[in-house]
This record gives C-alpha cells, structure tokens and sequence, in this order.
C-alpha cells in the first residue's frame, strides 16, 4: 500500500493483520502527548504556552485520544504550574480530546482542593478531564516548598486514597494527617463523570507507581520509558508488581488503562527525522535532563550523535511512521501490552516538523492500531479478486443499454 499524498510507503508488516501474531494489542489503542512542556531557555515564554495550546487544538483536528499537561515549578524549562488552569483555557479551544493532569504532585496539594479542582473541571468540560497524579518529579519543586523528598510517595499514596474517598463516598469525612486536615469534609459537587473520571498514577523509576496503582485500582503513566539512555527498566516486571499489588487489596489491573510514554519524532525518511532533531534533542537530554536535572547520562560520544545513540538503545523513536509502528510492536512485545501510546511532547524540529509529524502519526501510525483500516483494506481486496467478473458485468450492462438505443 502507498500513501501517495506524502510519498511515505506502509510496508505489508504494518498491516491490520499483523494484531493477531501473539501480540497483546487492545482492539483499539488510544494515543495521546504527555506534555510536561519543555521549552529552550531564550524563548518567549507567552509565545511557547500559547504553541502548547495549539499543539492541543491540531491534535483535536487529527483525531488523537488524549493529553496530558504537567505541573513543574522550577528549573527553567518546563513551564506549566499549574495543569488545571491550562487544561480549563484548552478545553475551550478544543471539541473531543480528553485532557488530564500529567501529573499533578498530590505532595503539593490538599487533597480536598485537589478533588474539587477536578470535579469542576469535569462538569465544565462534561466528562473530557483525568486526573493524574504523582509524588512530583522535581526535586527542586518539592525542596522549595519545604516537602522532604522521602515523605513525597507516602503522601501521593495517601493523597489518593482520600480523593477516592472524596469522590465516591456521600457522608463528611473527617481525617488527620501529618501534613493536612479534613473536618467532616466533602465535595458538594459529584463529579459529572460516574463513578468518577479516570485516574492514572505516573510510574517512573521506582516501583512506588505501580505499587499506588494496584493499591488503588488505577491505571499507570509509565514515563520510564524517556528518562535514560535506553529502555533499562523492565516495564513487564514493573507491570507485575501492580497486579500482585492489586491482588493483595482486592483489585484488577486492566492493561487497557496503562499508557506507556516514549520521545518520537518522524518525517517521510529516517535520515530527515534526525536531520530535524539532531541539535535540539541533545540539548533536550544533555542540557536539561543531565545538565540541569542531574540525571545520569552513559554517553562519552560526540553532542551531534546523541540522538544516534538514543534511538540505537531504543530509548527514542526517529524515523518513519513504519518505524513507529514496528516500535509499538516491540514495546508490546516487551510489556505484554499496553492500551495507550503516549508521544512526549518536544519541540526538537521547527514548527511545522513538529506538527507535520504529529499529522503522520495520525494518518499512517494511529489507523494500524484503531481497527480503521480493516474493512477498507478488504473491500479493495474483494474487488481487485473479482476485478475481472465485476468488469464483465459492466461491459454486458453498457452492451445492453447501447443495444437497447439502438433498437428503439
């Protein structure tokens, strides 16, 4: 099949068909952007929110699932303090994409506030928000707030037990904690969204995330996957540990609700994708993430061939969508399946890279995984099997009707 409107060739492995090969893939995956946002140093900063809300709004257009803004209060490069506010500003500027919190630091809030804030947000969006949560990834964040970072993971966890309470439970609540109070508390708004709206727990690299989802009965953010210099962790164990959680309390795991998170970025040729990224997305993970956030970083080579070697160890994904959708077989290989693909948000290329390869993941990625290309895909094959009997037909009825003028 070619896809003669860009030149980009879909080769027969990325079929619909290829589903059925022992992969654990859902009957339709949902796709979506975890934006933290992360923008360069030196830009304007207005300019760059307001290219945060368009990225937003052409997702809406391309048909993508879902999105998910940050909160980050420190470091420079991740600008959105405050994801509800953002989400309320988007969901006007958008019609059908689900917009959650990626994540909000449960650490930083009350819980009580934090419920409210949500269930607002759900009746004013009618059932398009999430609710995702976290410790706080930033250290930073949570050291100018005066939180000691080894107390964040207990609080997240019993953060969400409250807001779970808060949110499903009819009679005031009345609770003391070592860092907040609640006094015959409720919400006075039930959420638009019954029982409530959807709530994921980010799982990074620690296991905290997976043990907070299967406690909980939530589903799982599984950011991991960006942060180091390849695919280290063994998302598949980590899978596990949710589930045996899960079945100490009581729980399911459903893996429809785990989303995994990678950097992709494509073009209609692998040497174009990283032509366009290859600057900015070493400073992306040198500047930023090593040089800034501290994070380790296994790489002694050149700054020009950090995004060879990110992609080499398959940590990334730049190249073509057939690169991406072989990359969605993997990951699925390797966890056992998952039921959301979620493109870290960059700004690697220029404007209109970015957003051209948002626009391939949505025409030629997201169809093999959505079950949209099935009935088309057999229909041609249908016809082209009985091309010469259909021709047949049409020449007997043109031959009928000319025989029919003919004899009037």
């Amino acid at each position: 099949m070619m896809c003669l409107a860009t030149g980009v060739g879909m080769s027969p492995k990325t079929k619909q068909g290829f589903k059925g090969d022992g992969m654990a893939l859902p009957e339709r995956m949902n796709f979506g952007i975890f934006m933290a946002p992360f923008h360069w140093l030196g830009d304007n900063p207005t300019l760059a929110l307001e290219r945060d809300l368009e990225t937003l709004e052409w997702l809406d257009y391309l048909g993508f699932d879902e999105a998910w803004i940050g909160e980050h209060h420190s470091a420079g490069w991740e600008t959105i303090s405050s994801p509800e506010v953002f989400i309320g500003v988007a969901a006007e500027r958008t019609k059908h994409i689900k917009l959650g919190t990626g994540v909000a630091s449960l650490p930083y809030h009350h819980p009580l506030m934090t419920a409210n804030r949500m269930v607002l947000l759900d009746h004013l969006t009618r059932g398009r928000v999430m609710l995702g949560v976290g410790p706080g990834a930033l250290v930073s964040d949570a050291y100018q707030l005066g939180i000691d970072p080894p107390s964040q993971r207990p609080r997240m966890d019993e953060a969400i037990g409250i807001i779970k309470r808060l949110l499903t439970e009819t009679e005031p609540i009345t609770y003391e904690s070592d860092w907040f109070t609640l006094r015959e508390a409720m919400l006075h708004l039930r959420p638009y969204t019954q029982p409530y709206f959807p709530i994921a727990v980010a799982a990074a690299q620690s296991p905290s995330g997976m043990v907070a989802a299967g406690k909980h009965g939530l589903g799982v953010l599984s950011v991991s996957v960006v942060r180091g210099g390849s695919i280290s962790t063994n998302l598949g164990d980590f899978w596990k540990i949710a589930e045996e959680t899960a079945a100490e309390y009581g729980n399911t795991m459903d893996r429809k609700d785990w989303r995994v998170v990678l950097n992709v970025h494509l073009a209609e040729s692998k040497k174009e994708a990283m032509e366009q990224v290859r600057e900015k997305s070493a400073a992306f993970q040198y500047d930023y993430f090593h040089q800034t956030m501290g994070m380790p970083f296994d790489y002694e080579g050149p700054r020009d061939k950090i995004v060879d070697y990110m992609v080499d160890n398959g940590a990334w994904c730049v190249g073509t969508p057939d690169d991406l959708i072989s990359k969605i077989h993997e990951l699925s290989e390797q966890t056992g399946g998952f039921g959301g693909f979620m493109i870290q948000a960059t700004e690697w290329g220029t404007r209109e890279e970015v957003m051209h390869s948002y626009e391939l993941i949505a025409r030629y990625v997201m169809p093999q995984f959505q079950g949209s290309l099935t009935n088309l895909e057999t229909s041609q094959k249908w016809s082209e099997q009985h091309r010469d009997e259909l021709q047949n037909l049409k020449t007997v009825s043109i031959d009928s009707s000319i025989n029919q003028y003919k004899n009037k």
